[in-house]
């Protein structure tokens, strides 16, 4: 039996569009094959408690299974709700998206700290730019992941806070697919490696936040840096026009301040190299 409190059930149901029985826009064959993907038979009879439909089937679920299993079933859920929204199927809401993230986190059992630190401190804190060498890249690589934090500075420096935050987020994407090339063993055995068939994935087809979480799972990125990561990588996503009409976003100063910190302090992880100090005011 999951750990769902009602709270929990609320901000999902939500976001997964619940109402009238459905779950998003999944069709019964393609709800089937994604709960196979782990082993499961959702439109079995264990799970037609409460009913028949996609949304009472799912209750069912998350009644009957550890917080484990539904922990990365929700994961992949929320990954095909970010992917409509992307497409323009439906609005993003980013606050119980975000609260969803936080539920299926805890039920994985990864500590997002979140109380721990503000975006204020975390602003205050003081990251130098790693030695790029030092990171988990090919050398060509490395000259590009260079020219992007130059042009990011800058964009930042000129008010492209949109595309600030646009560079930010591939470069973190870049380096932390290079760490998972250099130590695939790490990532892979990491217990919420993204799964199909009950097979890893190929790094390729792992999305951003993905890596956030098994990067944080492993140790290579500390609490602060993969709490804050998920909102770099939510920005990001904004790089789709309908999407940002949609949602209304407007990046300003501070929000591409964020996403630059972030990255900063991401590399450092990466490359062994988090020595942070205070800013003095």
């Amino acid at each position: 039996m999951s750990s769902l409190t009602a709270a929990d059930k609320l901000y999902l149901e939500r976001v997964l569009d619940m109402g009238g029985g459905y779950v998003l826009n999944f069709t019964d064959a393609d709800f089937g094959q994604l709960f196979k993907r782990y082993n499961v038979d959702i439109h079995g009879t264990r799970y037609q408690t409460y009913g028949t439909s996609k949304a009472k089937k799912i209750h069912a679920f998350w009644e009957k299974e550890p917080d484990a299993l539904v922990g990365s079933v929700l994961s992949e859920i929320l990954d095909v709700y970010e992917a409509l929204c992307d497409s323009g199927g439906c609005e993003r809401d980013s606050a119980s998206l975000g609260k969803s993230r936080e539920i299926v986190a805890r039920l994985s059992g990864i500590h997002l700290g979140v109380n721990s630190i503000t975006d204020v401190e975390f602003l205050n804190e003081e990251f130098g730019v790693p030695d790029i060498q030092k990171l988990p890249i090919d050398f060509a690589v490395s000259e590009i992941i260079q020219d992007r934090l130059k042009e990011a500075q800058k964009c930042l420096s000129v008010g492209a806070h949109l595309s600030a935050i646009f560079l930010c987020g591939s470069v973190l994407e870049g380096i932390l697919l290079g760490a998972a090339q250099k130590e695939p063993e790490k990532f892979n055995r990491s217990k919420i490696s993204p799964k199909q068939e009950g097979k890893v994935k190929p790094f390729h087809e792992w999305s951003l936040a993905e890596f956030i979480n098994v990067a944080h799972d492993i140790g290579l990125l500390k609490d602060d840096v993969q709490k804050f990561s998920h909102g770099l990588r939510d920005f990001r996503n904004y790089i789709h026009p309908y999407q940002q009409m949609l949602s209304a976003f407007t990046p300003d100063q501070h929000t591409a301040k964020v996403c630059l910190q972030v990255l900063k302090a991401a590399l450092a992880d990466v490359a062994g190299e988090r020595h942070r100090s205070r800013r003095q005011s």
